[in-house]
């Protein structure tokens, strides 16, 4: 979807001749620039591990979003005692006891009640599991995106179609801008001021 509506393009300095096309490339470039399928509220599901000595941490994806009608942007937490990595093993006595009772690799559900989330940062942090074993691993499943595209966002859109139309090899009136294309002029298209205006909702990892 575009992330500028056709009723808009004049007021965001776009020409009433734009078409639809230049609007879905921008928003394709500007989705694929913050490394996520959609700006809007999505809902995402990440595996994380965690850090030794270390019970948070940090979402990808921000702004955290509930869904219409929810109250919290997280949706469900899993968590595990995985078998620890290198350097990761505190308790030996303790890391045999969690073999014995099958612990490692079992994922289990979490009650949100007991998980700390910071909505501003998308820093999640989680309790220690009854044998005082800090978990690991974790699951969360969680929304995040804009319910409505906020004014930053039209603008960074509309400066992306003006930078292509002002751009000699892509302004062929007609035509339409193929994923090859937008890979090739998207270091151009997507200038410094339109990354600056995009900081807020690009991924905090890959993946």
């Amino acid at each position: 979807m575009g992330y500028l509506n056709p009723t808009e393009y004049v007021a965001y300095g776009l020409t009433a001749e734009t078409t639809d096309d230049w609007v879905a490339m921008a928003s394709a470039l500007i989705e694929a620039h913050c490394r996520r399928p959609s700006l809007l509220v999505t809902q995402y599901v990440e595996r994380l591990r965690l850090t030794a000595n270390s019970q948070a941490v940090h979402l990808s994806y921000l702004p955290l979003n509930p869904l219409a009608a929810a109250t919290s942007p997280l949706v469900g937490v899993r968590v595990r005692y995985g078998r620890p990595r290198r350097g990761e093993l505190q308790d030996p006595m303790l890391a045999q006891v969690a073999v014995a009772f099958g612990l490692p690799g079992s994922w289990s559900p979490l009650d949100l009640a007991h998980v700390d989330l910071n909505s501003v940062t998308g820093e999640v942090t989680f309790p220690m599991n009854i044998l005082g074993l800090n978990y690991n691993e974790v699951e969360v499943t969680y929304t995040a995106g804009v319910a409505v595209v906020p004014p930053a966002l039209k603008i960074a859109c509309a400066q992306i179609v003006k930078n292509a139309q002002a751009t000699p090899a892509m302004n062929v009136k007609g035509s339409k801008m193929d994923t090859l294309q937008m890979q090739y002029f998207a270091g151009s298209l997507v200038d410094a001021n339109v990354q600056k205006i995009l900081t807020p909702y690009v991924a905090q990892r890959i993946g």
